[in-house]
């Protein structure tokens, strides 16, 4: 296997907390109100540089969802999730949308989510 063609973003990325890698556009950011087990989480419209793991049935605070694990391209960790189906009908409009956990991610606006960026809006 060679090595993964990645993408470059133009504009105010998030990226790989590991590896640095380009993983979503802020304009992409539908929410900032969500939460998975490490902390908060993002819902994004669009990702780029990840690749998909096996669908699973998970029983969530807001009802039962299948989704599949969002892997970075370059270094394969679990950077979040994907949405494929949700049963609820309130939660229809989460399907096809990413969540990626804030603790996997940085902003290029303002490094590492946690660092002291008081006075700014990164959080």
């Amino acid at each position: 296997m060679g090595r993964p063609f990645l993408l470059h973003l133009e504009g105010n990325a998030y990226s790989c907390r590991s590896c640095k890698v380009h993983l979503a556009l802020a304009k992409d950011l539908i929410s900032k109100a969500f939460h998975c087990r490490s902390g908060r989480a993002y819902l994004f419209d669009r990702v780029v540089n990840v690749s998909l793991g096996p669908l699973e049935e998970r029983l969530m605070t807001t009802g039962s969802h299948t989704v599949s694990d969002v892997l970075c391209n370059r270094c394969n960790r679990v950077v979040g999730w994907r949405y494929e189906e949700a049963v609820e009908k309130d939660q229809k409009y989460k399907e096809g949308k990413f969540i990626l956990g804030r603790a996997e991610i940085t902003d290029s606006r303002c490094g590492p989510f946690g660092s002291d960026m008081s006075g700014s809006d990164c959080e």
